[in-house]
């Protein structure tokens, strides 16, 4: 055997433990407490600034943990709520930031023809520690600015309780 296959052999072998030992990671996740305590905050927000909006609180996969509709939101901020959280966390970004980069005529706009994305404003990423933790929707209130406002009250309110 010549020497330089020796040493890619002697590599290939010394690295399969170490891959072994690879074979799982730890993630953190939201609880339900403090996906609610997200969502509380938020619709708080929303209630304050004189909006009826629909909050949904949504882990880092994109699965719903909380949905909380104020009395007289409209009917269709339920999905959009729902579908604005899914999609920042999905995509691992702010939806604002989303709707901008997948305008017409971007390369990235055929994202808005996929199922379930919503490619508009009132999704935020929840974040810890440099981890997606999850992600925020709020749909009702009369703009994207409005609906990211009350977002980002939901995730200070959860702020110290998801630091690491």
């Amino acid at each position: 055997m010549r020497p330089a296959a020796s040493v890619a052999v002697a590599a290939l072998v010394l690295s399969i433990p170490v891959a072994a030992a690879q074979s799982t990671f730890t993630v953190r996740v939201l609880t339900p407490e403090t996906a609610l305590k997200a969502a509380q905050a938020a619709l708080k927000k929303c209630r304050d600034s004189g909006f009826q909006a629909t909050v949904a609180v949504v882990d880092r996969m994109g699965v719903l943990q909380v949905l909380l509709r104020d009395r007289f939101a409209g009917p269709h901020t339920t999905d959009m709520a729902t579908a604005k959280a899914y999609t920042a966390a999905s995509f691992r970004t702010n939806t604002t930031e989303l709707a901008e980069a997948t305008q017409p005529g971007r390369p990235a706009s055929g994202i808005r023809h996929r199922p379930a994305i919503a490619a508009v404003g009132g999704g935020m990423v929840i974040e810890a520690g440099g981890s997606l933790l999850g992600a925020i929707g709020v749909s009702g209130a009369p703009g994207q600015r409005e609906d990211d406002a009350c977002e980002a009250a939901g995730i200070a309110a959860i702020r110290e309780d998801i630091e690491l």
